[in-house]
């Protein structure tokens, strides 16, 4: 016999999951469908092996924030907004031997708010490309001056 607390539990439950929007979340592992931008030392490498020979445009309606001038380059942190209709964002540096730090999949939707934490071994720019749901690619910059190295440096 059920009691009533846990009837109406339930029927709460059952009601939400059918008048709630389902939302698919189709993440891409990008370490496994573009290994070869993982490697490169170059952003414009990596970006071209992530996303191919695209025209990249350059827009201020992806924002970074990011210190001018980081003390540490062991930990930097950096946060990426748009309220652009995008497909994926990737963050791009040249200070390391390997340039591509990391890519989002953009849930349909989402807010697009993203902070990481980084390493840089020496002052250098962070780049960041994001594609959008109509297929362009766009681009902006910010550098960071770094005073002690994050890499051993």
């Amino acid at each position: 016999m059920m009691d009533r607390r846990k009837f109406l539990g339930l029927g709460a439950v059952l009601f939400a999951s059918t008048i709630l929007p389902t939302t698919k979340l189709n993440a891409i592992n990008f370490s496994v469908e573009k290994p070869k931008a993982w490697d490169q030392e170059a952003s414009t490498s990596a970006i071209t092996e992530l996303y191919g020979n695209g025209a990249l445009i350059d827009t201020k309606d992806i924002s970074i924030k990011a210190p001018k001038l980081a003390e540490n380059g062991g930990s930097i942190p950096v946060k990426v907004k748009s309220k652009m209709d995008l497909e994926s964002i990737a963050i791009f540096q040249d200070a390391n031997p390997r340039s591509l730090v990391a890519v989002f999949t953009v849930p349909e939707n989402a807010i697009i708010e993203y902070d990481i934490r980084m390493k840089m071994r020496k002052t250098s720019v962070v780049t960041v490309v994001a594609k959008g749901k109509n297929g362009k690619l766009y681009r902006n910059t910010q550098n960071v001056e770094v005073s002690i190295g994050g890499c051993g440096g």
